[in-house]
């Protein structure tokens, strides 16, 4: 049977626990096979409505701070406002119940459940409930477990875990669903084609059993400490007949879902549907504050009852997040999956495999690792910091450097040593504990160390790279893809070809604006041309224009988690360009990556005030270049022959640079001067650096690489003149392997236009 047979045969939830690599790996072929074209679908369309649904928020950034503010609030305040809600649920009749941990919480609501002869139950969609498996602990007691949520109802018949926070079956087509209802009620005669008639059949199964039940169990959006109110946000109203209908109701919620008042919850409302589905307001929010004052109607027959409500708040290592420096950030989390929709990964293989028993996408690795084990969160190696999901965040969260933090965790605990390993060991400049990481996490964390040993003799490195005996041994040693292209080194690097071309340059007016090029490894050792062009264009401008050292900046060890290596490497460059700085110099990067790890990441690798003397000293070349145009009001025809700019370009952005709102400078001048910019639409190109090389992440990759080439072919159409730009390394590799174009950097475009 060939490999796709056998994945198609798999069930999702025998890959649930990615305890191994090889658990991870089996279900990437499975999603690969299986789930792609629905995920992608699905995910994209809640994307795009998530940037209509937020820009109609006029306060959108103050509705983020305020939201993030309140979350931070709650877990610094979260002991004394589970005694609050406490007392405001017990004052009204309520029970509450504080559980350590899964099994004490199971325990308790079986034993509820139990003591009221409950022997049917409804449940809407909660997460949690997942988290501590209710439904496998309710079960061998007698009790039956109807999910009610449409999704989660799907899920319970095929046996499978949620894909996705807010849709939990967003991996299903029509045609899927339609076969499952078929097999499981075979008796059926209605039409089950349209989503309408699906959606109609569930219905008609759901009343029944709402009906019928004796108790019904819900999660918890939001929880109001100190009236005791719930919010429970819904498209479905399934949740209003779970809590409603039946006279006795749980309420299943982490603690972390505590606010402190009743009107931190409009912020919440607002911002929920617009970052999770595109939603300006969900179609049922609910506000209860029980136990409900109405009368329950009886449609079981069971006699009269007074509605009684329990709430079980629960820790499983929620309270040891709190006092983790770096996971407790995690608890800042609203559940919105605007994380997930935004990044390219889980847009191609979904939660199945980006994700674990209970929790998906990047920000899932962190709660599997918080409430589970950290070998359970190794799927966070698909997080590729693209930082794609930062500003997406409606609560600010850093997920990226939540990832980072497990990678280095992880490299500390599978600290076995392989054969390569030992072999290698002490070869590569790696710091402290990062000695422990594989040779293949170090190999691709030294970019800048094994790129300019290759820069030795590069003729013979380009000809090493091209050997297919050479791929192979590299396959080896560091699991580096033989299907992926090397990119060639050039003859020279920046630094010296840099400082060669500003000799012969033009004097510029004494008293010019001093600008160094900061020669990033990636730059430096493989795209001299773009520098080259950053530094005749600076000049012709009028700046006084260096080159700086080129050293290693800590990026590509920080996407390998080699985090004491990444501020060593921080620390060196913070001391180089503060020297500069010091001169009277402002820095410009051209790799938007490095230019993000100054802006962003560096708050984590250095002192606080020497990353803010940094980054109020750096800019992205793109951004530089406009921003001196639009505040010295340049006329750019003085500067660029602006007759050669009557041309079409496709222009993609690099994923973090749009992260930082530094695309837009780049399409603006470039419109400025003339030319007709088309744009990519996806979140990221798939590469990430040392991402797609990997043989274990390839084929992620090249999907996405696919959809990218795949956009920039139907904008070329019948018009082959169409030039085709990139701004990051990563991206122009990209198009190259799955197109066979060469993009151009912006500044290559412009240089060659200069007058």
């Amino acid at each position: 049977m060939s490999s796709v047979g056998i994945m198609s045969q798999v069930k999702p939830r025998a890959l649930a626990d990615k305890t191994t690599k090889k658990v991870l790996l089996d279900a990437i072929r499975m999603a690969m096979y299986e789930q792609t074209t629905a995920v992608r679908a699905n995910t994209g369309t809640f994307n795009t409505n998530r940037y209509k649904a937020t820009a109609l928020i006029h306060d959108y950034d103050l509705l983020k701070d305020k939201a993030r503010e309140i979350k931070e609030e709650t877990i610094k305040r979260l002991p004394e406002l589970i005694e609050q809600v406490t007392k405001a649920f017990e004052s009204r009749g309520g029970k509450v119940f504080y559980a350590k941990d899964a099994a004490e919480a199971n325990e308790y609501v079986k034993s509820v459940l139990m003591s009221h002869r409950v022997s049917s139950v409804v449940k809407s969609k909660s997460i949690t409930s997942e988290e501590i498996h209710l439904n496998a602990a309710l079960e061998p007691a007698g009790i039956e477990v109807v999910e009610t949520d449409l999704a989660e109802f799907i899920l319970q018949l095929a046996d499978e875990q949620p894909s996705h926070i807010v849709a939990p079956a967003i991996h299903f087509s029509r045609e899927k669903i339609s076969a499952l209802f078929r097999k499981h009620y075979p008796e059926t005669q209605e039409a089950l084609d349209s989503g309408e008639e699906l959606t109609d059949f569930a219905r008609k199964i759901l009343r029944r059993k709402f009906l019928g039940a004796g108790a019904g169990i819900s999660g918890a959006n939001f929880i109001a400490a100190d009236t005791g109110s719930i919010v429970l946000v819904e498209s479905e109203a399934n949740i209003r007949m779970t809590t409603m209908a039946p006279p006795l109701h749980i309420a299943v919620a982490g603690v972390e879902k505590l606010i402190p008042r009743f009107s931190d919850i409009p912020v919440f409302i607002e911002l929920l549907g617009a970052s999770g589905t595109g939603q300006p307001l969900t179609s049922y929010t609910n506000i209860i504050t029980p136990p409900l004052p109405v009368p329950v109607l009886d449609f079981a027959g069971h006699g009269e009852h007074e509605r009684e409500f329990h709430l079980v708040l629960i820790d499983n290592g929620r309270m040891a997040m709190r006092d983790d420096p770096d996971l407790k950030e995690a608890l800042y989390c609203i559940r919105c999956s605007a994380c997930m929709n935004v990044c390219a990964n889980f847009q191609t293989v979904g939660g199945h495999a980006f994700g674990g028993e209970s929790y998906s996408g990047g920000i899932g690795g962190a709660w599997e690792a918080g409430t589970g084990s950290l070998e359970k969160a190794r799927f966070s190696d698909l997080c590729t910091g693209c930082s794609r999901c930062v500003p997406n965040c409606p609560v600010r969260i850093d997920i990226p450097w939540l990832n980072v933090v497990l990678r280095h965790r992880l490299n500390q605990k599978d600290a076995d040593r392989s054969f390569v390993d030992v072999v290698f060991e002490g070869l590569l400049p790696s710091e402290g504990v990062d000695r422990k990481a594989s040779f293949q996490k170090q190999f691709f964390a030294h970019y800048a160390h094994t790129a300019k040993m290759a820069m030795q003799m590069p003729k013979l490195s380009n000809a090493m790279a091209g050997s297919k005996i050479f791929k192979k041994a590299l396959r080896m040693m560091t699991g580096l893809d033989v299907n992926r292209s090397m990119p060639a080194f050039p003859d020279s690097t920046l630094v010296t070809e840099g400082r060669k071309l500003i000799d012969t340059l033009p004097t510029v007016q004494k008293g010019a604006q001093k600008v160094v090029v900061f020669a990033d490894s990636f730059t430096n050792y493989g795209h001299v041309d773009t520098g080259l062009a950053l530094i005749r264009i600076l000049n012709k401008f009028g700046f006084d224009v260096a080159v700086s050292d080129c050293i290693a900046d800590g990026r590509a060890a920080l996407s390998q988690g080699l985090i004491p290596t990444a501020k060593k490497q921080a620390a060196d460059t913070a001391e180089h360009l503060g020297e500069w700085i010091a001169q009277g110099f402002h820095i410009v990067v051209i790799e938007p990556s490095v230019f993000a790890l100054f802006a962003t990441d560096y708050r984590h690798l250095l002192p606080r005030s020497n990353f803010m003397h940094l980054k109020a000293h750096t800019w992205e070349a793109m951004h530089y270049l406009m921003r001196y145009v639009a505040n010295e009001d340049i006329e750019v025809e003085a500067y660029f022959d602006v007759e050669q700019a009557n041309r079409s370009v496709f222009y993609h952005g690099h994923c973090q640079q749009r992260s930082l709102g530094l695309a837009a400078p780049t399409i603006d001048l470039l419109r400025l001067i003339g030319y007709d910019v088309e744009t990519s639409s996806v979140e990221c190109c798939g590469m990430a650096g040392s991402f797609g090389y990997k043989e274990d992440y390839y084929e992620i990759s090249a999907s996405l690489g696919r959809q990218l080439t795949g956009q920039i072919a139907n904008a070329m159409g019948d018009k082959p003149d169409v030039i085709v730009l990139a701004s990051g390394t990563s991206c122009t590799e990209q198009i190259h392997d799955f197109s066979h174009i060469k993009p151009k950097h912006p500044l290559v475009l412009l240089e060659s236009i200069l007058k």
